[in-house]
């Protein structure tokens, strides 16, 4: 896929990995509709690609502001490019969550980028050469605890794209499913910070995301996996989880420890 031809719908694009690739695509030359909640971490990219970056506040969880987005996209005259990168995190024991947490999660983690993907699918299946990039992680591959419901979401998100690139094989619409590790953005919190530092995770910029899923879609690939040891653990959980369970479990009073309830939503806006 040429990104300069690229008509764009991205969602969290106010956020650290969204902010980072709605910056790359603006250099690459593609028109970028950028879909987040708040405008101002936009301001200076709309200032300096007036042409091609165009804004549209929405709460991707209610169904007339998906409308919104569809309405914005058809003045664009069509997509070919939709990038699903909103999401929202918290760093903590399931019984530490409140119901309504955990459905806000799995409501901007899975329903909207499904439900989102259902309404523009029709302008994407009119062009020439299109595709779908839902950003998972590498969560969506791996359970761990202290994020159970987020390893939840990742998990139906991965499936969802395995489904949906199978659904649209015998269309001009490719998938293509992301799975970043941990990485510098407004979702960690401080605790899931003090975590990635105790256990010396690697921990990528969002610069870094962005220049291997703009590479990614302009080689049509269907998945990408961040990091190393990261991609070699889901090789492994998948072939042998018991050898994995009983690594993990070394760090569950660590875990434990600093997990902590979140007072506020981590989020991708």
């Amino acid at each position: 896929m040429r990104l300069s031809e690229t008509r764009v719908v991205l969602t969290g694009a106010s956020g650290g990995i969204g902010l980072a690739i709605t910056t790359a695509l603006c250099a690459s030359g593609a028109t970028v509709l950028a879909v987040a909640r708040h405008r101002e971490a936009l301001e200076h990219l709309l200032e300096r690609y007036r042409d091609r970056l165009f804004w549209v506040g929405a709460d991707l969880t209610l169904q007339a502001d998906r409308r919104k987005v569809l309405a914005a996209a058809e003045a664009l005259g069509g997509i070919n490019l939709l990038i699903n990168a909103a999401g929202v995190n918290h760093f903590a024991m399931l019984e530490q969550l409140e119901d309504s947490e955990i459905n806000a999660m799995l409501a901007v983690n899975i329903s909207a980028p499904i439900c989102l993907t259902k309404t523009l699918l029709p302008l994407l299946k009119q062009a020439d050469s299109a595709m779908v990039v839902n950003v998972g992680s590498t969560y969506g591959s791996i359970g761990y605890a202290g994020y159970a419901s987020y390893c939840a979401s990742k998990f139906a998100l991965r499936g969802f794209s395995e489904a949906l690139r199978r659904e649209l094989a015998d269309t001009r619409v490719g998938v293509l499913y992301v799975a970043p590790r941990a990485t510098h953005t407004s979702m960690n919190s401080p605790a899931a910070q003090a975590l990635n530092d105790a256990l010396k995770s690697s921990v990528d910029d969002p610069q870094t995301v962005a220049s291997a899923v703009i590479h990614a879609i302009a080689g049509d690939r269907r998945d990408l996996y961040l990091g190393w040891p990261e991609r070699f653990f889901v090789r492994l959980n998948s072939l042998l989880p018991n050898l994995v369970d009983r690594g993990l479990r070394k760090q569950l009073p660590l875990i434990r420890r600093l997990s902590q309830k979140p007072d506020n939503e981590n989020l991708e806006p």
